[in-house]
């Protein structure tokens, strides 16, 4: 489903995003002026591992899921993109095919910029290269920290972790409660459990550890994190 305009919320994504926001003005502009939108529903696939890459993407709204397939069928979730974060430039660059399926988390827009657009771009503003060279370097540095935090990290703490980072991505104050964060975010435990590389039986158990100490609070409709500095606390401490 289509959209050709933005909504505010959207447009606001798009941005304020860390990265993009640090683009010149008239670079941010040539973006935008070439970007089309394009909207889907939950479950929607957006790319196709094997795919010639046709489009570099932003998320605007919701999340997008990138995952890959077992030889026994089974998909496994590696991450989720966030409104603002822009991806799929990788194999635009090296000229091969994709290498993860892409599908919408709940209603999710994206604005794409076409490949030949994508190069014009790049002919146009020296400043994008360097400017994407800082978003690789920022991707590795992440990626390292994860391999580490894995290697390293308690599941406790890679939990605590993933959730504190799911708050400043999708976190809005609760209702409830004024010092109360929800995370807007919903993940099945199963979901979550593979971002971590863990089971779901053993994510749940320190979901209620965590829910029995006050640090957070399992609903129906999602997490709600209680006590933010405690889940830091966690993350932090237990190295």
């Amino acid at each position: 489903m289509d959209d050709p305009i933005l909504t505010m919320e959207e447009r606001e994504a798009i941005n304020g995003g860390r990265w993009f926001s640090s683009l010149s003005p008239s670079l941010r502009h040539d973006i935008l002026r070439c970007a089309f939108v394009k909207r889907y529903q939950d479950g929607d696939l957006i790319t196709a591992r094997g795919e010639p890459p046709e489009h570099w993407i932003a998320c605007a709204k919701g999340a997008v899921r990138v995952s890959s397939t077992t030889l026994t069928g089974k998909q496994i979730t590696l991450t989720y993109v966030e409104p603002g974060i822009w991806f799929g430039d990788i194999a635009i660059f090296d000229g091969e095919r994709r290498t993860h399926d892409a599908y919408a988390h709940g209603a999710t827009t994206i604005l794409c910029v076409a490949r030949a657009d994508f190069q014009k771009i790049l002919s146009q503003h020296a400043e994008l290269y360097e400017a994407l060279l800082r978003l690789q370097a920022r991707r590795i540095r992440l990626l390292f920290g994860q391999v580490e935090d894995l290697n390293t990290l308690p599941l406790r703490a890679r939990l605590a972790k993933q959730l504190s980072h799911l708050v400043r991505s999708y976190g809005v104050p609760s209702l409830s409660a004024d010092d109360e964060v929800r995370i807007t975010l919903q993940l099945a435990q199963e979901e979550l459990a593979q971002l971590l590389g863990a089971s779901r039986q053993r994510v749940n158990q320190e979901l209620k550890t965590m829910e029995r100490e006050g640090v957070i609070r399992i609903e129906p409709g999602g997490l709600v994190v209680r006590d933010r500095a405690a889940l830091l606390n966690i993350g932090d401490s237990e190295h």
